[in-house]
């Protein structure tokens, strides 16, 4: 069963890695989109990625795809292989990477303002110093052998303050007079000390900041984070550390200041290069502003820069929406997300869609946008590595990979989720873990005892197997028969769906593939994937129930 919802506050927000929700679109027979109106619990609805349930960073280290197991890439039905692709059946084999999305808005301000104050110079000396040392500790270890999955996971820092709030947004994100960021610092770096050691975790893979708006906190906070890990646990020195930005939180200096604090990777959230827009959702910059920044993030961190692109708003258009595509790709790095705004209850465009003073985004043409976007990125050389995420050059994003594959993460932070086996306090079983969402409560609790987690949820079997299912389809490498038996070692994918009716029904239209190498979604059945859930979930349920007999007599 669906027993554990996933809250939409931080990255942690939703998860950001659950939060987007394209209801999309389905195929009619003229081959046209049309709106999928199946009812997916939000948990697994495909979209937009939340920032910190967008998962997270990209790899600061380009490996192959194959060095890292993953299958190779779809191609477009009709559409030939690109130079240097191996085109085989639907496929195509080469490498690539994935991102991390970014949100939140915000900038600092001056002394008094209702931001952060300004990072002085020695900050950032002490930053860079303290990065500088768990580079020399790495060199000086020499090389480790390899870390059992159950010690490997993730981070997730969730930084909670913007400067405002857009009209779309209801993550986890307070605007506040002032901030005391040194206590913020002391509770974030003691919290990551605690779950890493109650997790037994022995290596970090990865480590995001997302927010809220994370780029508004001072370079000397993030290098603390990381500094702390480092200390607690192995980080290698090239490890990808993931910021989310907004093109007016981030000035060229500071994001010098970043990357000598440790960050490699920087998700933009740009959102929109139209000016109106930008408006309508309550963004603080302009096209100019965004574009000004992408080129110095790019100069910053050459080949590890994420932007972010919304589609489906209130009165837009296809045309227009792909030349704002077309224009980003111009001044792009090799990794873009495209989000469909989602309207949440409680926000500003919500109500004005409600009262009828805007008009309710087209589901279709939402719809036709994805469609398009995504064969205009094929041809720009991208690879569709997850229903919202596209790379190239091999820039896959690391950090969200551990989600979409399963793997463990600790959520620090006001509102942050995680999911780990408490190893270091004797667990056994995977846990989802929830902290608690006000800044200041959480705050209290981590002076108290540690840690701020508010709700504490064992995962059993079935559950885990339902997100390997829902998470491990979004991608384009799909589930793979090795993958699936580390979770489940005795009920194959064969065994679970080669002779359900509706599921071969989904086979038969070319939806859904299943064959040597696991099951996978096609390039058309990637698009569809909110429609398919319910019919697969539903399968693994009930073999589930058939293999597990209730204790209860009568069933």
């Amino acid at each position: 069963m669906l027993s554990w919802q996933l809250l939409q506050d931080g990255e942690g927000k939703r998860p950001k890695y659950f939060q987007t929700s394209y209801s999309l679109s389905s195929m009619r027979k003229d081959g046209r989109a049309a709106a999928v109106s199946a009812p997916v619990p939000s948990r697994w609805r495909c979209g937009p990625e939340p920032s910190r349930w967008r998962c997270g960073p990209e790899p600061s280290r380009r490996r192959s795809d194959t060095g890292r197991g993953h299958a190779a890439p779809f191609l477009p039905p009709g559409r030939p292989a690109r130079p240097g692709f191996a085109h085989t059946g639907r496929f195509a084999l080469g490498s690539s990477r994935s991102r991390v999305l970014a949100r939140a808005p915000g900038r600092p301000t001056t002394a008094g303002g209702t931001a952060l104050p300004g990072v002085r110079a020695r900050g950032w000396v002490k930053a860079a110093k303290m990065a500088q040392r768990r580079r020399l500790a790495e060199d000086a270890g020499g090389p480790r052998g390899p870390t059992p999955g159950s010690q490997r996971a993730a981070l997730y820092v969730h930084w909670p303050y913007c400067e405002k709030r857009c009209s779309y947004c209801n993550f986890n994100k307070y605007i506040p007079r002032g901030v005391d960021e040194a206590a913020m610092r002391r509770c974030l770096v003691t919290e990551a000390q605690t779950l890493l050691q109650l997790s037994g975790v022995r290596r970090v893979e990865s480590v995001f900041f997302g927010g809220g708006t994370p780029s508004l906190a001072s370079p000397h906070t993030v290098a603390a984070v990381l500094e702390a890990v480092a200390q607690a646990t192995h980080l290698p020195a090239d490890s990808e550390v993931t910021l989310e930005a907004n093109p007016t939180s981030a000035p060229s200096s500071r994001l010098a200041a970043f990357r000598a604090a440790g960050v490699n990777r920087l998700s933009i959230g740009l959102q929109s290069l139209d000016d109106t827009e930008l408006q309508l959702l309550g963004r603080t910059h302009s096209a100019s502003d965004a574009l000004q920044m992408l080129a110095e993030a790019r100069r910053h961190f050459p080949g590890r820069v994420s932007v972010d692109l919304m589609l489906g708003l209130p009165a837009q258009h296809v045309g227009p929406w792909l030349g704002q595509l077309q224009k980003l790709l111009c001044h792009c790095d090799d990794h873009v997300s495209l989000y469909q705004l989602s309207l949440e209850r409680g926000t500003a465009l919500f109500t004005q869609v409600q009262q009828g003073s805007l008009p309710a985004p087209d589901p279709e043409l939402a719809a036709e946008m994805y469609q398009e976007g995504r064969a205009v990125l094929w041809e720009a050389g991208f690879r569709q590595y997850e229903v919202s995420n596209f790379a190239r050059n091999g820039a896959l994003s690391t950090h969200n990979w551990t989600y979409w594959q399963c793997g463990q993460y600790l959520g620090i932070g006001p509102g942050a989720h995680g999911r780990f086996i408490p190893q270091g306090a004797g667990g056994h079983t995977r846990e989802a873990r929830i902290q608690t969402l006000e800044p200041d409560n959480w705050m209290k609790e981590v002076m108290l005892f540690g840690h701020g987690t508010r709700r504490r949820i064992p995962l059993g079997e079935l559950a885990l197997l339902e997100e390997v299912l829902a998470m491990g389809l979004r991608t384009d490498v799909g589930i793979t028969h090795q993958h699936w038996q580390r979770f489940e070692p005795q009920l194959t994918l064969w065994e679970l769906f080669v002779a359900d009716k509706e599921v071969q029904e989904l086979l038969e239209q070319g939806l859904l593939l299943l064959d040597h190498r696991g099951l996978r979604c096609s390039w058309e059945g990637l698009a569809v994937l909110d429609s398919m859930l319910p019919t697969l979930l539903s399968r693994l349920q009930e073999a589930w129930q058939q293999r597990t007999p209730s204790p209860v007599p009568g069933g």
